[in-house]
């Protein structure tokens, strides 16, 4: 099947707001828009973002991106007011469930109440233990990290990037592995950081963790020459160690990607932010091969209105329709015009298109790759990036 080249894809850009802000209502409503101040709002713990006591960090991350996004997309200072207190409530509340043992009663092993996030955080799974039980994956707490760095240049709040700053120094050595004479990384660890739960290495592991820490120093330096600081603040140490480490690490891992939409999606989306670098260059070169040949051939077929569908997993695409309209941001592109297409097949099916496991992570990732916003280089803040 050729790519079509439609016009606008989901229509108008104030209809692809309009089902940005109803998916993310689906997810966190009901919340408030008639006041710039949410004092009674919590985010919900059902059905919530849908894990564990109604936290998944995957899906809050992109929960908090998008709340970013909608401040910026909706008019008039009162929204945007709004939709960061929201962001920071939501941030606020991922910590204080997801960044504390599965009962509540404290934080994780090696945090305090002065550095929360030391511990790290839980990805939110319903299940404490198992193959597919709780623990923490390090391309969730990457995500995590980026979500804080967006929220700090969107509220100016520097202390958000420098909860960032202190996760990615907790995590990092309890990721790192060696197989052989070679540095690698594993997947998953314990809830506790003591135990390698899953060590095979992430595809894109690497990679993330080298952009996004780069994002949290950029970031760090930022607001030092914002507030004409000679020293860091508090919370911004150098992470120069384990960018260097990353960087060893990516040196002897190339990178092959799987016909997997959101494989590709991440792939683009990561290598958007350093365009010209060898490693973007040769990623972005696959990803867009499979996006142009394979994903969006396919996925612009029409979506079933019964549960036949339900093999395409629509996160996976949106996933993918979200890298490739970070990458490709010209409109009139053949490759961003195909990925709204895939949007219009799944327009009015997205609520069916799985269990209610699986339904808030379409929404937030559907309402994302509608509209990018904060996921793109630029979006917010004073500086590039």
């Amino acid at each position: 099947m050729a790519l079509h080249n439609v016009s606008d894809g989901t229509g108008s850009n104030a209809k692809k707001l309009t089902l940005f802000e109803g998916s993310m209502h689906k997810v966190y409503g009901p919340y408030p828009t008639d006041t710039s101040d949410p004092i009674s709002w919590q985010p919900p713990a059902k059905p919530g973002a849908g894990g564990h006591r109604g936290r998944y960090l995957w899906t809050d991350a992109f929960g908090v991106i998008n709340f970013i996004t909608l401040s910026h997309e909706k008019e008039g200072i009162h929204s945007k007011k709004l939709y960061l207190e929201l962001a920071r409530r939501l941030a606020d509340k991922v910590h204080s469930v997801l960044g504390r043992t599965r009962d509540g009663t404290s934080h994780l092993h090696g945090a305090t109440d002065e550095e929360p996030l030391k511990g790290g955080l839980r990805i939110g799974k319903l299940d404490a233990g198992g193959p597919d039980g709780d623990g923490q994956y390090h391309h969730y707490l990457i995500l995590w990290m980026f979500a804080l760095n967006r929220l700090a240049l969107a509220t100016e709040e520097p202390q958000w990037n420098d909860l960032a700053v202190q996760l990615a120094r907790a995590i990092h050595p309890h990721f790192m592995t060696e197989r052989g004479d070679q540095e690698s990384m594993v997947w998953k660890i314990s809830i506790d950081m003591r135990r390698v739960l899953v060590s095979s290495k992430g595809n894109l592991d690497d990679v993330d963790g080298l952009v996004v820490y780069r994002l949290l120093q950029e970031t760090a330096e930022h607001f030092d020459k914002m507030n004409a600081t000679d020293s860091p603040s508090p919370g911004s140490s150098t992470l120069d160690t384990e960018i260097k480490h990353y960087r060893r690490i990516m040196a002897n891992h190339p990178k092959s990607l799987s016909g997997d939409p959101l494989d590709l999606g991440m792939s683009l989306w990561i290598s958007h932010f350093d365009k010209e670098a060898t490693w973007s260059r040769e990623l972005a070169k696959q990803g867009l091969t499979i996006a142009r040949n394979r994903f969006l051939p396919a996925a612009q077929s029409p979506v079933s209105a019964d549960k036949k569908h339900s093999y395409r997993l629509a996160f996976r695409e949106f996933g993918g329709c979200l890298g490739i309209k970070c990458y490709v941001d010209d409109p009139a592109q053949p490759l961003h015009t195909a990925a709204e297409a895939v949007l219009d097949a799944w327009e009015g099916k997205v609520l069916n298109a799985a269990d209610e496991d699986l339904r808030p992570i379409n929404l937030v990732m559907y309402a994302a790759a509608l509209i990018p916003g904060a996921f793109h280089k630029g979006y917010v803040g004073s500086r590039k990036g």
